[in-house]
């Protein structure tokens, strides 16, 4: 397993980083953000969808699935906070993990009792204060492995505000 540690500095930062994530993501991955209320995983996501081209990236909290078609690829994009424990496995959410052109980012993912095991981006972020924020990130399978080198690379040559903190896995 592959990961990677990055502290953001502000909002911005967060959004600056989500669109470097979306330069580098693949259809066929699926990632999955881990954190409190509050912690910055839709913001991330914003920037993901500012990089694609997806207009209008909104939390799907009451929706739960939120589906924009840009020129590279189907971002699916499914917060999963207001339902129970396995509560999303009705969803078909693996369905979209199994489109070739689409890429799936999951908000809560505790609350499927099936997510991916293959070609996962794990993303846990954790709020250090007002605007600082630690993000720790785990790939599993060739596909978010890649996706992930890639990140680390962007990180290190160029996200203003955006510092890496350590990187484990092979190069």
């Amino acid at each position: 397993m592959t990961t990677l540690a990055l502290r953001s500095s502000s909002e911005g930062a967060t959004r600056n980083l989500g669109r470097l994530l979306g330069r580098a993501l693949r259809p066929g991955v699926a990632v999955l953000l881990r954190g409190d209320l509050g912690a910055g995983k839709t913001v991330l996501v914003r920037g993901v969808g500012d990089e694609l081209g997806a207009k209008g990236v909104r939390s799907p909290s009451f929706t739960l699935v939120n589906e924009y078609r840009t020129p590279a690829l189907l971002l699916v994009h499914a917060d999963l906070y207001r339902l129970d424990a396995g509560g999303a496995d009705a969803l078909g959410l693996e369905e979209y993990a199994g489109l070739p052109d689409a890429a799936l980012l999951v908000e809560w993912p505790d609350r499927w009792s099936f997510p991916p095991r293959e070609d996962v981006l794990d993303v846990r972020i954790e709020a250090l204060d007002e605007g600082t924020r630690r993000l720790s990130l785990s790939a599993a399978g060739a596909g978010a492995e890649g996706v992930l080198r890639a990140l680390a690379e962007a990180a290190r040559t160029g996200c203003p505000g955006v510092e890496a903190a350590g990187w484990e896995g092979n190069r």
